[in-house]
């Protein structure tokens, strides 16, 4: 405003000084041209031919006046026989010269003035009324600043305090409309990253706890077996040493497998060859069912294609379906691989009394009352959710749901069946062999 406004009022100025002079000059030169030449000769006295003009006085060549209104001497009217028309400041008024011509000559001079404050009277009018329109446009603008500055600093700081919650764990961070696309983008990217934030920590938590159960199984056969070969006197402590090496070789392999779903949350889908697997399991399962005088069989079906699936994900399934047939299933225990609807199944069996037949929810749902384990159609009998039971099948529920297959209780009685499904891998008939665990010493 200020760049605006000093030089236009500069400009109302000059121009209305020069509106002024141009109409004195003006004024002066008609006076001159219908006063006649043989000036008159006493002061004073009235110029008929110029009563129309008021304002006008006739001066000598000397400066002095000789009739008509202004002061007794003009300096602008001195000398105006060698000098141009004059224009000026003089005693308080704008004044202008015109000469009288006579014969050639130069007669005597016009004086037309007007008070000067009535120019400067008139620029402060102007510049009161530009001072006056600049306040209003500056208030307007302040105003206008003022709405627009809470309507863009509301959603910043709807954005900082939702950033602030969420760093201090607070992941029900919601997007909230301003009507702003940059805020409205940047509250969305928030609240995306909050849900997604939120999901990651509940499935590390659940992951963790799920784990600790997984771990925990394989450290309590290793510690039995060991403080048994202690504290029995008759006990072949060259074989408990072997069995104790053989289960931690198992359980470095379930470390080594955890510890890599953990760094591929993605989950690595590589072609799996079921019947491979199934081997491979029921080596590491045969000795404990033996134990228990059970018998495990294996049944392949003739020319079954590949899986896509995580190995160490595939692995860890097996060990909880086959760890759960051994502590709460009785009989034989069947693996089965076979091609279903454009899937791999993979059906885990006992010949147990099956679970009973209640509404079905998913295997491994946690919200299930005290003493049931959460499976697909109904809880187990003899189990309570306080000494961890069922954490097994929760997480290989959540292993098989993020690598983009399923867990589910396919069948409650006579028999409990549990069937875990991955789509058939691109390529040809499975040939090669699964690729190897954490340990080759397995």
């Amino acid at each position: 405003m200020v760049l605006f406004a000093l030089p236009l009022a500069v400009a109302v100025q000059r121009l209305y000084r020069s509106e002024a002079i141009a109409t004195l000059q003006e004024k002066a030169a008609r006076a001159a041209v219908v006063v006649p030449d043989s000036l008159p000769t006493a002061p004073g006295q009235a110029l008929p031919q110029t009563t129309s003009l008021s304002g006008v006085g006739v001066y000598d060549i000397a400066g002095r006046k000789v009739a008509g209104v202004g002061p007794a001497m003009s300096a602008l009217a001195a000398g105006h026989g060698t000098s141009p028309a004059r224009v000026g400041v003089e005693g308080g008024d704008l004044a202008a010269i015109a000469p009288i011509a006579s014969d050639q000559t130069v007669a005597g001079t016009v004086r037309v003035a007007i008070p000067y404050s009535t120019v400067t009277d008139r620029v402060y009018q102007a510049w009161a009324a530009m001072a006056l329109f600049a306040a209003i446009a500056i208030g307007l603008a302040a105003v206008i600043a003022r709405r627009q500055a809470l309507r863009l600093a509301a959603p910043l700081d709807q954005l900082t305090q939702a950033a602030r919650a969420l760093g201090d764990g607070d992941f029900s961070v919601r997007a909230q409309r301003s009507g702003l696309r940059e805020a409205d983008s940047a509250s969305q990217a928030l609240q995306d990253t909050a849900v997604h934030l939120g999901r990651l920590l509940d499935r590390e938590r659940a992951f963790s706890s799920d784990v600790s159960h997984q771990l925990r199984t394989p450290l309590t056969a290793l510690r039995v077996g060991l403080e048994s070969a202690v504290t029995r006197p008759e006990a072949d402590v060259r074989t408990a040493l072997k069995d104790a090496l053989s289960r931690s070789e198992h359980l470095s392999d379930i470390v080594e497998d955890l510890v890599s779903l953990v760094r591929q949350p993605g989950f690595t889908l590589v072609p799996v060859d079921a019947g491979a697997l199934l081997a491979e399991a029921s080596e590491r399962w045969r000795g404990p069912l033996d134990a228990r005088g059970r018998h495990l069989v294996r049944v392949i079906e003739p020319q079954l294609p590949r899986c896509a699936a995580p190995p160490a994900a595939l692995r860890q399934i097996l060990d909880v379906l086959l760890s759960n047939a051994l502590w709460h299933g009785e009989g034989t225990v069947t693996l089965t691989a076979r091609q279903a609807d454009g899937s791999v199944a993979i059906d885990v069996a006992d010949e147990g009394p099956g679970m009973p037949d209640e509404p079905a929810q998913p295997v491994g749902h946690r919200d299930l009352p005290a003493g049931r384990v959460a499976v697909n159609g109904g809880p187990a009998p003899d189990v309570t959710a306080d000494d961890g039971h069922g954490r097994g099948l929760a997480l290989a529920r959540s292993l098989a749901a993020a690598a983009g297959g399923s867990l589910a209780l396919a069948q409650t009685a006579p028999r409990a069946v549990f069937t875990v499904t991955f789509p058939v891998a691109a390529g040809p008939v499975a040939t090669t062999q699964l690729p190897p665990a954490a340990s080759s010493k397995r």
